[in-house]
């Protein structure tokens, strides 16, 4: 098949592009390349013929719809998007602008692709990776978030990607265009840009600085690790019905500050410092609107896909640390 991976040079989305090119597919990675990128991950794809790479940020709808015309996929999954909360709270107009605007234009494009092309539209998916943040906040007795639950966005980036799920199933209901959503819980692993927790707790040890947590560090996520993640997209494609909702998470809540005390330890025995990394955390003010707790209920995704994690949490998160350890200058270079 040939694939269309938008948003393909981020965390989340370079993975996806070594599994789709290791599934011996065709792959267009279309990015923009911000300072949040990790492009240099897919380094090694650089001669692979599979593998194709473009420069556009998709709200410039002229070369994005040129892109696709050209390459003419089979399959698009839109994992562009701005990510992170605290840069949304900080810049929310221009981060708000860009992840609807980039969605329409992908939106618009995709139609009119197969407006022309519609032998391709039968077997054709537009699989829009989304978020659990847009169901808003839990508290320690609600149930766990499923696909009917409301939705309820508490800061401008859960809001703007809410915006962008309605958008996407708006484009289906009135011009059938064939789409799947997806809505994950928290990612983790290796390649992540150090402004999400993990790899900002690791870099802080690393530095010996002191690492900021929010509140009383009680606030609960569901953690998922990014290969499991990129395997259910993948699952998603072959036995994904079209229209449907699918939420993804592997049933691993944890509280910040337990997260935290986990990695400071497994770095204190992994690097055999005397210096007790636990000394560093430092709670600070709490984060404007910072919902409490995320849960995903995954039954749809075992019960309609089949789909089982193949990783353990503790086994993940431990070669998650050791990468970041073996790759300390990349991390360095990339907090500086």
């Amino acid at each position: 098949m040939r694939i269309i991976v938008t948003g393909g040079s981020g965390f989340i989305g370079s993975h996806l592009v070594r599994l789709l090119i290791k599934k011996k597919h065709i792959v267009l990675n279309i990015d923009k390349l911000s300072k949040f990128s990790v492009n240099e991950s897919l380094d090694d794809l650089k001669k692979n013929k599979k593998y194709n790479f473009k420069k556009i940020d998709l709200q410039n709808y002229s070369k994005l719809s040129t892109a696709i015309n050209n390459f003419k996929p089979n399959i698009i999954y839109n994992l562009a998007a701005e990510s992170h909360v605290d840069r949304s709270i900080t810049n929310p107009i221009n981060f708000v602008k860009s992840n609807i605007n980039s969605t329409i234009n992908l939106l618009e494009a995709a139609n009119k692709y197969l407006d022309k092309n519609t032998k391709i539209k039968k077997n054709f998916k537009l699989i829009h990776v989304s978020t659990d943040e847009i169901y808003g906040s839990l508290n320690s007795k609600e149930k766990k978030f499923t696909e009917k639950s409301k939705i309820e966005p508490s800061s401008p980036y859960a809001a703007s990607k809410a915006s962008t799920d309605l958008l996407v199933k708006a484009w289906n209901k009135t011009y059938k265009l064939p789409i799947i959503i997806t809505n994950c819980s928290n990612n983790f692993g290796p390649w992540q840009y150090p402004e999400k927790l993990i790899p900002v707790i690791i870099s802080k040890i690393l530095k010996k600085q002191t690492i900021p947590i929010y509140g009383n560090g009680k606030n609960i996520r569901d953690w998922i690790y990014v290969l499991d993640h990129v395997d259910c997209l993948y699952t998603i494609l072959k036995k994904g019905k079209i229209g449907e909702t699918y939420n993804i998470g592997t049933n691993n809540e944890l509280e910040n500050i337990n997260l935290c005390r986990m990695i400071c330890l497994k770095i204190n025995k992994l690097k055999k410092n005397k210096f007790n990394n636990l000394k560093l955390i430092n709670f600070v003010d709490d984060r404007k609107g910072h919902d409490l707790r995320y849960a995903i209920n995954n039954n749809k995704i075992k019960k309609t896909l089949g789909f089982r994690s193949k990783y353990k949490f503790e086994n993940a998160l431990d070669s998650t640390v050791k990468w970041y350890l073996n790759n300390s200058n990349w991390l360095k270079n990339k907090t500086k």
